[in-house]
């Protein structure tokens, strides 16, 4: 059973813990596993923007302070004044004109686009523009500061213990980062992947969300796949009798050996380039051209980029000391490895899907207004894919979806 959690550090930067990763996602994967919806990926709105290279990870900061917080940016370009010197006239606060309808609590797609948005267009604030405030005065106004304490005061505590400002007296800086993959390894309705007698279950499978915007909740997920369903089919199919592997079978032996000549021929490179450098440019060829906005030319760019990349890791990487001991870089260049596979195929599935939906928003296919257009008539269904070898293609099968009581829609937020 894996219950290993979901691979958003293929971005570099994003909220998950350093140690999260897809390597025993992607070693099922490349035994016969099919991994489904590789591209969808959530993007959180409200975490705490990037302050430069030294940066290994985001800390992500509650969507429960978009209740009271007000996001705006300067309507000029490049105006580096402090915020409290900003005058309300000189404000954009661009969710609430966009989105009257809801504001600050649109759906977190919707909110980290239209960031990404004002940034792009110069008016972003912070260290490289990559910003925009998070405003609480008039919540402290209206409530009282030992009413927004009460509700937000352990955020805040954190929030000023990272980047040294008092969120009390000025705005908080937010900006979007990766949080939740709903991607995954396909699995049935018993949670069965593709070969039998693997089970998967919570962020490493793809069950629950689709291109949910939401990302929906590892919380939802684990409790749903771990406490009410795998118990139940779990136990059915051990009832049916499992028949022990033997230790000296050659399935086992093989993949001792495989693992022995990973292991060497990691060692044995001895490049000059460090596994942090090509995470870290794998990372931004991810967040470029598979973020929070596709298009056909930034995928193909990363498509072209990745393999490259992925051929100059196996040639120039360096991976310092042995196998001896315990090797925290080493373990650290075979989940690069991984990554660098899975980034190939996540740029292929979002290429292939030429619509816009919740977590995948595609530059060619929005309405004239800017929002995410829908195809659902071309596009309902699972993209499950095949790993037919190094260096091959993957295969695509579809898993049509069929809606009986619930009929997707275009939804607009305005």
């Amino acid at each position: 059973m894996l219950a290993s959690g979901g691979y958003g550090n293929v971005f570099y930067l994003s909220t998950n813990a350093k140690g999260c990763n897809v390597t025993a996602s992607w070693r099922a994967h490349r035994k016969g596993a099919l991994f489904a919806n590789p591209c969808y990926t959530q993007i959180h709105p409200t975490c705490i923007p990037v302050s430069g290279d030294h940066q290994s990870k985001l800390t992500l900061m509650s969507e429960s302070l978009r209740n009271d917080g007000r996001v705006w940016v300067p309507t000029r370009k490049g105006d580096d004044r402090a915020p409290g010197a900003i005058p309300e006239d000189d404000r954009d606060y661009y969710l609430e004109r966009k989105y009257p309808a809801f504001g600050n609590l649109v759906p977190r797609d919707i909110a980290s686009r239209a960031a990404k948005d004002v940034c792009d267009e110069g008016r972003g604030v912070g260290p490289g523009g990559l910003g925009v405030y998070l405003d609480f005065a008039g919540a402290i106004e209206r409530l009282g500061r030992a009413a927004v304490a009460a509700k937000y005061g352990n955020l805040f505590e954190m929030y000023q213990r990272i980047t040294g400002e008092d969120p009390y007296s000025v705005p908080m800086r937010i900006y979007p980062a990766v949080h939740y993959t709903m991607g995954g390894l396909w699995v049935d309705y018993d949670l069965q992947s593709s070969i039998p007698g693997l089970f998967v279950v919570g962020e490493a499978n793809f069950s629950d969300h689709g291109a949910n915007r939401l990302g929906a909740s590892a919380l939802m997920q684990g409790l749903a796949d771990g406490y009410f369903v795998l118990p139940v089919t779990i136990g059915d199919y051990l009832a049916r009798g499992v028949a022990p592997v033997a230790a000296d079978a050659p399935e086992v032996k093989a993949a001792e050996q495989a693992v022995a000549d990973r292991v060497e021929t990691l060692l044995g490179i001895d490049g000059n380039r460090t596994v942090d450098s090509f995470h870290r440019e794998l990372g931004h060829l991810m967040w470029e051209f598979c973020g929070m906005e596709r298009s056909e030319a930034g995928l193909q760019k990363a498509l072209d980029r990745i393999p490259e990349l992925r051929r100059e890791f196996w040639r120039d990487v360096k991976v310092p000391g042995s196998a001896a001991t315990l090797n925290q870089s080493l373990e650290k260049a075979g989940r690069v490895a991984d990554f660098l596979e899975l980034g190939e195929l996540m740029c292929l599935d979002a290429l292939h899907r030429t619509e816009s939906a919740g977590g995948h928003f595609r530059a060619e296919s929005q309405t004239e207004d800017g929002e995410a257009a829908r195809d659902d008539e071309g596009f309902s269904y699972v993209a499950a894919w095949e790993f037919t070898g190094q260096g091959k293609a993957p295969v695509l099968h579809k898993e049509d979806l069929h809606f009986e009581y619930v009929t997707p829609s275009q939804r607009s937020y305005k």
